[in-house]
């Protein structure tokens, strides 16, 4: 246990050491001189580039800079967003908390209607079966941004259930009523591709000898479905879960920006469209950071969910 924890979380310090080289290096891959790169092709005085070329230590050998730039990251320096004029850190804290309240009303929604889907799917073969199979495969094959369209033009334009993009609110209430279609967008295409996965290992665990022997000793088919069929499928639920929740954090900028949600997504779209270099990073290198501690978890929850998988990924004899 301890020797898989430390091999753990030397991957996770590797993965992300060179994440943070391959963000660092992007401003050197980009044509030009950084200093022009950063000044967006305004023009500037020899003092204003040479306190830039300081700022961003440029006289220094790159891997100076990148120490310098990675020692700051670690003491939560970001730097100055040229576009907001402000710290990156403080402008990424203000925009958190919507991105993170919109990703949990999604992860909740694609558990729910992805557990319910793909359970109902596997209990009852046929009319209900098939709905599930062509409703999830509709939900998986159609982009986010598909999705946001048409549930603004339905519920918010023709029936005006619901606000359209970029409504204020205030209070957790209103503020989850105004989520409600950005998190339905964000979650569909995930909750079909989870009640597939739910669907298949509940099929699987249904056809196990185990679940035969029980229903042959008159165990009660609510008690054989929870205890030996539901409780074995959700290994692999909770795995695929665990990085469709990564894929969430990830899929966020397109929603935001679609619904106007002043969140991290939408602010990753105005940072790339204005070469605000800094805020890129930073938020390209904290959704690195989630995704890969999102799997950690998972492969540590995993075997607690399935006793029959080790921390190794295999079954046990």
């Amino acid at each position: 246990m301890t020797r898989y924890l430390v091999g753990r979380l030397l991957g996770l310090v590797t993965v992300l050491l060179v994440t943070s080289v391959v963000v660092f290096g992007a401003l050197y891959l980009a044509p030009g001189d950084p200093v022009s790169f950063l000044l967006h092709g305004r023009p500037a005085t020899p003092e204003a580039v040479a306190s830039l070329r300081a700022q961003y230590h440029l006289d220094d050998p790159v891997p100076v800079q990148y120490l310098k730039w990675l020692g700051g990251v670690l003491h939560g320096d970001f730097g100055r967003s040229a576009q907001f004029h402000q710290d990156v850190a403080g402008l990424i804290g203000s925009r958190l908390p919507g991105t993170a309240l919109l990703v949990g009303y999604a992860a909740v929604l694609v558990a729910v209607l992805g557990l319910a889907g793909g359970v109902l799917a596997a209990l009852r073969p046929g009319p209900l079966d098939r709905v599930v199979l062509i409703g999830t495969g509709v939900a998986t094959a159609t982009p986010s941004f598909v999705t946001a369209i048409a549930l603004v033009s339905l519920f918010s334009v023709r029936l005006g259930w619901f606000p359209g993009p970029g409504g204020t609110s205030s209070g957790l209430g209103d503020r989850l009523y105004h989520l409600t279609l950005p998190a339905f967008a964000l979650a569909l295409t995930f909750a079909g591709l989870l009640a597939r996965v739910t669907r298949s290992a509940m099929l699987d665990e249904l056809g196990r000898e185990h679940v035969e022997v029980a229903r042959a000793r008159g165990v009660a088919e609510r008690s054989v479905v929870r205890r030996h069929v539901l409780r074995n499928a959700l290994g692999p639920v909770v795995t695929v879960g665990g990085t469709m929740l990564a894929g969430l954090l990830i899929s966020t900028s397109i929603v935001e920006t679609a619904f106007d949600v002043p969140g991290l997504g939408s602010l990753l779209v105005q940072s790339v469209t204005a070469k605000d270099f800094a805020v890129v990073q930073a938020i390209t290198l904290l959704s690195v950071a989630a995704f890969v501690l999102v799997n950690f978890a998972v492969d540590l929850l995993a075997p607690l969910v399935d006793p029959r998988l080790s921390l190794h990924g295999e079954g046990s004899s």
